[in-house]
């Protein structure tokens, strides 16, 4: 598909759009790399819909761009920094566009839902007072928040370290560890979900994901997460599965309800 038929998909609603937020080195990019089914990088488009002939200069960023996979270009991607720095600046950006684009009046233009992206590798400081910020100040009653915990494998090193510390063989801490890493990451889980939970703009829903960068990785929980948050909108329901058409199990399980 070249870029005059990726360029078609900004006419009318043929597209599901989702804002991803996320700290540096949140796995984002390979995220989206495997909703996409590809390895290749995202072809980036401003706000006028002109592609970028040369990628800008090292350390541009802007949220209004619109990253699109050729490989699938029934999702259109708008990429956020994280807010690790605590830039006031960043968030009123953030904000801004969220106010604008969870509730434009044209549904090409709209966000349809938003990926906040949490890496496990980060235990020890899950949600930091910046994101809380976010979830407080950060107005998404129009449109379904996810937190994706991300790198959610990593935390079997975590947990053979754990074992090692009680005097276990290295041997079986390994054979180990995918049981209590499993016990970990619900106990990080519960964490941040008691944390957002007295926010003013809680999360809509939870899910975690694992080796996102191996071939046999499984994207199908996000996907579903995303479609059920979309609650009683079934023609969002409906947009979002169609851009997974060689994805059998999705479809036959929302064809099926």
């Amino acid at each position: 598909m070249d870029s005059a038929d990726i360029r078609k998909h900004f006419d009318g609603i043929g597209h599901f759009r989702i804002l991803v937020i996320g700290r540096s080195n949140a796995g984002k990019t390979t995220i989206l790399q495997r909703v996409c089914n590809t390895t290749e990088l995202p072809e980036n488009f401003n706000i006028e819909g002109k592609k970028f002939t040369k990628y800008p200069q090292r350390g541009y960023h802007n949220i209004e761009d619109e990253l699109i996979f050729r490989s699938n270009p029934g999702f259109i991607f708008h990429d956020s920094r994280g807010f690790e720095a605590g830039s006031d600046g960043e968030l009123m950006v953030m904000k801004k566009f969220v106010a604008e684009r969870a509730t434009a009046t044209k549904l090409a233009k709209r966000i349809h839902a938003i990926w906040f992206c949490i890496s496990m590798t980060d235990y020890e400081r899950l949600i930091m007072a910046s994101e809380e910020i976010y979830f407080n100040e950060c107005n998404t009653t129009n449109v379904p928040v996810i937190v994706v915990l991300t790198k959610a494998d990593t935390l079997e090193f975590l947990a053979i370290e754990q074992l090692i510390d009680k005097d276990m063989k290295i041997e079986e801490a390994k054979a180990r560890a995918g049981e209590v890493a499993i016990q970990i990451l619900g106990k990080l889980k519960t964490r941040i979900e008691t944390q957002l939970a007295g926010c003013k703009y809680p999360p809509k829903d939870y899910v975690s994901l694992a080796s996102m960068n191996e071939d046999h990785a499984d994207c199908n929980p996000l996907l579903r997460c995303t479609t059920n948050a979309l609650d009683d909108e079934v023609e969002l329901q409906k947009l979002v599965i169609s851009t997974q058409q060689v994805n059998f199990v999705l479809n036959i399980e929302y064809a099926v309800k």
